[in-house]
């Protein structure tokens, strides 16, 4: 009787090249594109992020995972893009309305609640912080962080601001944010909420007075051609929320989500290691092009703000508020 061993691994060999010849020929895995969109221009260091993100979650994600950035409100204004994202028509947000996600969110802009940016940063990295920004979930977000929108300071066309006074009755435009809405008026002046992309026309047309910008996007939208003085105040930190659609989140893979996450994560290094450069930076082109910037005290102007952590303090509840107030303040 012969010995059928010989046939039976000439057999293997055989199948185990023609699974391989097969293997070669099967497409590979199908990618899948996210849409990444914000309101913030091209050339704006919110857009190099999104680069870098869309750079490092290829990578991280092998290929797997691309990204199609869309800036400069290509799909609508900031809380438009919310809303879009929480219906499933943009994968992923970046921007400072947070009322689609979680109203409670916007407890990071009372007013004068951080000294500086390593202040905010320390915030939304402690317990406090996460806890704050782990919201959205039953709205149908998933929240990656946050991106420094920024200190937000007084400009106006043809005047400074200097005291609570110079503040009465001027017009200033705001984006769409309760938060800031509520602090104008508590410093007397008349809030005039406009969609980021339509601020250029509202100014050229004095339909509002001036604007309470943080600099980047007041140098990046040319604002500067005719708003003419800057106060710094530092008067309120806002962020540009990092939102994604949960259920697009929750639908990749285990080791996708991984990579979203660490991409998201390392950008944000980065991001913020870059801004005190970016800073000094936009206010030497300020000043170059003849535009008065003084800083001003803040003391008085905060002096005036109690009735906002009151009113939000009812809204949102008094303990969450006060705990966040104490947080920020590092206690």
């Amino acid at each position: 009787m012969s010995n059928p061993k010989p046939f039976s691994l000439r057999a293997a060999a055989l199948a185990a090249s023609l699974g391989a010849v097969l293997a070669l020929l099967q497409p590979a895995a199908a990618e899948t594109t996210l849409k990444l969109a914000h309101a913030s221009s091209a050339g704006s260091l919110i857009n190099k992020a999104a680069e870098m993100f869309a750079e490092k979650l290829k990578a991280e994600s092998g290929g797997s995972l691309t990204v199609r950035i869309y800036p400069d409100a290509q799909l609508g204004d900031e809380g438009p893009i919310a809303d879009g994202v929480g219906a499933g028509s943009i994968d992923i947000g970046l921007g400072g309305v947070a009322d689609a996600i979680d109203p409670k969110l916007n407890v990071v802009t009372l007013p004068f609640l951080f000294a500086d940016a390593k202040a905010a940063h320390a915030f939304l990295d402690g317990p406090v912080g996460r806890e704050v920004f782990a919201t959205g979930g039953d709205n149908g977000f998933h929240m990656l962080g946050a991106l420094d929108s920024g200190f937000r300071q007084f400009a106006t066309i043809d005047k400074q601001i200097v005291v609570p006074a110079d503040m009465a009755g001027v017009k200033l435009r705001t984006p769409p944010n309760p938060v800031i809405l509520a602090t104008m008026k508590a410093l007397g002046a008349l809030p005039q909420s406009i969609p980021f992309s339509e601020v250029y026309t509202a100014l050229q047309s004095h339909v509002v007075d001036g604007v309470e910008p943080e600099l980047r996007d007041f140098y990046d939208q040319k604002w500067y051609e005719i708003v003419k003085h800057v106060s710094l105040s530092n008067y309120i930190w806002t962020p540009n929320y990092w939102f994604m659609n949960k259920a697009r989140y929750d639908g990749l893979t285990e080791a996708e989500r991984a990579a979203v996450d660490k991409a998201a994560a390392e950008t944000t290094t980065w991001y913020r290691a870059e801004l005190g450069g970016v800073y000094d930076g936009v206010i030497a082109e300020l000043k170059g092009k003849g535009i008065v910037i003084e800083a001003i005290d803040p003391a008085p102007f905060r002096a005036k703000v109690d009735p906002v952590y009151a009113q939000f303090g009812q809204e949102w509840g008094a303990d969450f508020v006060a705990n966040v107030r104490k947080a920020a303040a590092g206690q």
